[in-house]
């Protein structure tokens, strides 16, 4: 049982936020978080939860907060943010098109790992997001999350944030 439910926590999704720039950054980091797409401060992406996720993510943990994403917030993200090449809006008609499914059966496929995001051709892969409503934590973005920051891993605190920058 222990095991099961272990390989079942694995098996999430992981919403990693840039919230840094680059200035005087390790070339590693920089190497790590264009691997990751986050080009930009308040980029998003979404990834899945392995080694090799988790060693990029203790590579960029002092420049970006992530968590586990949860259904809603991923619907509210793609629904919102989601963007295709040209800059153009997904909405739904393009997803039942091109992936032959419905939005909320293609959401729900993405979290349970039956679908990827390139299914969808010409989706992007990262969203672009606004600064939060209300600020970062009272610490800023130098902190970690542990301490009142904002920085490394919050878990399912990731979800209101995203909330708040959309």
């Amino acid at each position: 049982m222990e095991n099961k439910e272990k390989s079942q926590k694995q098996r999430q999704r992981i919403a990693v936020i840039r919230v840094r720039g680059v200035t005087g950054v390790n070339p590693r980091a920089v190497k790590t978080m264009e691997i990751l797409k986050l080009y930009r401060k308040n980029y998003c992406t979404i990834i899945e939860n392995n080694e090799s996720a988790i060693g990029m993510l203790n590579v960029v943990k002092d420049f970006v907060t992530f968590g586990e994403l949860d259904k809603q917030t991923f619907s509210n993200l793609l629904e919102k943010r989601g963007r295709l090449s040209g800059n153009k809006k997904v909405t739904p008609e393009y997803i039942k098109q091109h992936a032959k499914i419905g939005f909320s059966e293609f959401v729900e496929n993405f979290i349970t790992f039956k679908s990827e995001m390139k299914s969808v051709p010409g989706l992007k892969g990262f969203f672009r997001l606004n600064p939060p409503k209300g600020g970062f934590e009272k610490k800023g973005i130098k902190h970690p999350f542990s301490v009142g920051g904002v920085l490394g891993y919050r878990g399912k605190e990731i979800n209101k944030l995203i909330e708040r920058m959309l």
